[in-house]
């Protein structure tokens, strides 16, 4: 079945619901970049928002596409429900009430029908999403907190978690390349080869692989702290954020102490 077909299938058993006022597609397919891998975004508006009569509604409509596999309802947000479908095709809504559409703008909605016009009423929005200043620095500190794990993770021999600790860095390092290119649209994680560019691609690419060993862990995440710490500094400074100099001043000193290395870069040529 085609997305589109799933999109006219669910629309056809909904859009005669009493309770049910507007269906809206979002993600890739309400900003136009979906493709054929994409899931299938869904902003659900209902008279009194998600229950579980809703819930029961939306499952008959999503069963009418196919069998479902995967069904969560409501597990990590309490208005979200997922749903996969033998053929693979991912449905995810959104179910609100019609005063709770005040985030969401036209720019980033698609309307299937919507009995009430509620389309018209919302902002226009902007394709561009500034940098967010608190989640920056609390990504700053967080990657100099894991890189200062460093020194426990070798005094245990816990090289396994030494692995984990370098994939959490390294997601860290993307999120900041996504930022400095500061693309709009950013959709999900599995889009992240439009959302950086081909030398930021070379550099994720260029990086050491990490192994269950003391050599790879310490190696990697140096490999890590000088690809990341720089252009971080670079954008705290852009930005105007205070940097956590003291913070990672002493990490540096700690893991210096526990295992004789250095700062793998000039901060003051950061």
């Amino acid at each position: 079945m085609t997305h589109q077909h799933v999109i006219d299938t669910i629309a056809e058993a909904l859009r005669d619901q009493p309770t049910v006022r507007a269906l809206f597609l979002s993600g890739s397919h309400g900003n136009g970049r979906a493709d054929a891998y994409s899931d299938i975004d869904f902003v659900l508006v209902t008279q009194d928002g998600i229950s579980d009569e809703v819930a029961q509604i939306w499952r008959e409509a999503v069963a009418r596409t196919g069998e479902i596999v995967l069904w969560w309802d409501r597990t990590t947000v309490p208005v979200l429900i997922n749903a996969i479908t033998a053929d693979w095709t991912r449905t995810d809504v959104i179910v609100l009430r019609p005063d709770q559409l005040g985030a969401q703008t036209r720019h980033s909605l698609r309307p299937v029908f919507d009995h009430d016009g509620l389309y018209d009423g919302l902002a226009e929005g902007s394709a561009h999403t500034a940098p967010n200043p608190r989640r920056l620095a609390y990504q700053f500190e967080e990657f100099i907190r894991v890189l200062g794990l460093l020194h426990l993770a070798e005094g245990r021999g816990e090289y396994i978690n030494g692995v984990l600790g370098v994939f959490h860095l390294r997601n860290l390092l993307v999120d900041l390349l996504i930022e400095e290119t500061g693309a709009p649209d950013r959709g999900g994680v599995l889009h992240l080869n439009r959302l950086i560019t081909d030398e930021h691609k070379a550099l994720l690419t260029g990086l050491p692989l990490a192994a269950p060993n003391r050599e790879a862990m310490i190696d990697t995440h140096l490999a890590y702290a000088a690809a990341y710490l720089p252009r971080a500094r670079a954008m705290a400074k852009r930005l105007d954020l205070d940097w956590p100099e003291r913070f990672e001043e002493v990490t540096w000193a700690k893991l210096h102490d526990a295992l004789s290395i250095a700062r793998p870069y000039d901060p003051d040529a950061a």
